[in-house]
């Protein structure tokens, strides 16, 4: 188990992974019990993401009853302690019915403008993970100029395949979610972003299912798959960093997943905001309710 620690005004991340335990509520304080070892206490309110991965765990229903009532994301990993699913509150904010209107009244013109504007921030933030090639994170952005409305040339595909290709220094990388490693720590990143935005829109009031670009029938968070994008890259810089000293990365092992994490509390300047990546992907949501309502017109998003 591992615990990561923000300040003030970020919530912690509970990993639990190595040990079997027992996990139950006393007193508004989640209890870990593990063999031969002293309970552990952590306040509920603390708490922002449960991120259990070891199949051992048990626990009772009020740890799941009174983490969604504080607004936290519980995340459940299947084999090789990938994120397989996740719990997230229902209600979260105070005029969601309202919210909810907004989103699911959307004109279609406005969906164009908000994925021009995410798809555009991805592209810049790729430029900036791959300055150290010069003419590709030039070409980079100088593509994210030229998107347009709805991404129609889909420029965004276009600059992956670019990006790809260099994203490791002196290795021929293929993004493939089955690939070979690092793939694996890029999928444990983004599933654990991904988890952290769903969080951020359900406390917006908005719909994670209900998509600004995505609109998988199958899929339950289409709207936390939108808002991503423009977040992808400090997950992978993260891995480029853990690529340059680590060897061996065939493993997804505890100290590898806490450095993923930790990406969470790293500091973005987003709008006006500078501080932990956790409190800003709040602030990018809340922002996306208020151009839903009319009240602005771009999405506040990481200044990369």
């Amino acid at each position: 188990m591992f615990i990561l620690k923000g300040g003030n005004l970020i919530k912690r991340i509970i990993e639990i992974s190595k040990d079997r335990c027992f996990l139950s509520v006393r007193l508004g304080q989640l209890i870990i019990k593990r063999d031969g070892q002293p309970n552990s206490s952590i306040p509920i309110e603390d708490i922002g993401v449960l991120l259990i991965s070891h199949k051992a765990v048990t626990y009772t229903h009020s740890v799941m009853i009174e983490l969604l009532s504080n607004n936290s994301a519980i995340i459940l990993c299947g084999d090789e302690h990938l994120p397989c699913g996740m719990f997230l509150p229902i209600s979260s904010n105070a005029t969601q019915t309202e919210k909810f209107r907004h989103q699911i009244n959307a004109k279609l013109p406005l969906k164009k403008r908000l994925w021009q504007q995410l798809v555009k921030a991805k592209i810049r933030h790729q430029a900036k993970v791959v300055e150290d090639y010069k003419d590709i994170s030039r070409a980079l952005k100088l593509m994210a100029k030229k998107v347009k409305s709805g991404d129609p040339e889909n420029l965004e595909a276009q600059a992956s395949r670019k990006y790809w290709p260099v994203f490791i220094q002196d290795n021929l990388f293929k993004r493939d979610m089955n690939g070979a490693p690092p793939n694996n720590l890029l999928n444990y990143g983004y599933m654990v972003l991904r988890a952290a935005v769903a969080r951020a829109i359900c406390s917006a009031g908005l719909l994670p299912t209900l998509g600004i670009h995505h609109r998988n029938r199958y899929n339950a968070y289409c709207l936390a798959d939108d808002i991503v994008e423009p977040f992808r890259g400090f997950i992978d810089k993260k891995v480029k960093e853990i690529c340059e000293y680590k060897s061996d990365l065939t493993e997804l092992d505890q100290q590898t997943k806490a450095e993923l994490i930790s990406v969470l509390y790293d500091k973005v300047k987003i709008g006006v905001f500078s501080g932990p990546l956790m409190v800003g992907l709040h602030r990018t949501a809340a922002s996306l309710a208020r151009c839903y309502a009319g009240k602005q017109k771009k999405l506040e998003l990481p200044k990369n």
